[in-house]
């Protein structure tokens, strides 16, 4: 039976938040705390942002000590190959990175203003890793954005090349709180069987239901034997 793991975005999705700003000591107290919790994972930064760079490598140096551990520091990039050289040219010691594309038709026509296509994206995905890989990416995560949305057979071509190329895990995300319980116990469902991987959710609550989404969404992974960090 797979298991379920907490992922914590405060220090990365939560400051996007309007009038909410963090220090870079309460993010780094944030870590400590989410540790002491049992939390398995803090997405604690953009290691591709110049600002972000001493205390996200002031975390790691802390995680090396013993300090923040047992809790895995991932980082947040978007998928490109340019992202990963500059997370790592700032932030050598990375070793667990999320890498974030657009998958719905929406997002894909209004983000690249009509400049990319399915098979695109695909491409930029599988470059991404192949370059995280390279520098030695211990674990790799890929972002499905606006997962909710997304044509059902290309999500799981979405999720399959991301998978061949050598991500460890897809997080679905409900970027717009748009899904329901029973959708999104399906859909969780069928890409855990089709694609035999963990696979993260990242649920927002527009309408409320972040909370039951991400619940249904653990039970549909877990029913098909995978873990569900959520």
């Amino acid at each position: 039976m797979g298991k379920i793991y907490l992922i914590d975005v405060t220090n990365r999705d939560g400051v996007q938040t309007a009038r909410l700003g963090l220090s870079k000591l309460a993010k780094t107290m944030i870590n400590i705390y989410l540790n002491e919790m049992g939390v398995f994972q803090s997405e604690f930064g953009f290691p591709t942002t110049r600002h972000e760079s001493h205390y996200l490598q002031a975390n790691l140096k802390l995680a090396e000590m013993g300090i923040l551990q047992p809790i895995r520091l991932g980082g947040w990039i978007r998928a490109t190959v340019e992202d990963v050289e500059r997370a790592y040219s700032l932030v050598p010691s990375i070793k667990n990175l999320n890498l974030s594309i657009s998958t719905s038709n929406q997002m894909i026509t209004g983000k690249f203003r009509g400049t990319k296509s399915e098979e695109d994206i695909l491409m930029m995905a599988a470059e991404a890793i192949d370059a995280a890989k390279s520098h030695g990416t211990e674990t790799i995560g890929v972002n499905a954005e606006d997962a909710s949305r997304t044509d059902a057979d290309f999500l799981l071509r979405f999720a399959s090349v991301a998978k061949e190329h050598g991500a460890d895990r897809l997080r679905y995300c409900d970027t717009l709180g748009y899904d329901n319980p029973f959708t999104i116990y399906e859909i969780g469902k069928m890409l855990a069987k089709e694609v035999g991987i963990p696979i993260e959710v990242h649920c927002h609550g527009d309408l409320g239901m972040a909370v039951a989404n991400s619940i249904s969404w653990a039970m549909g992974i877990i029913d098909e034997g995978q873990d569900a960090p959520s």
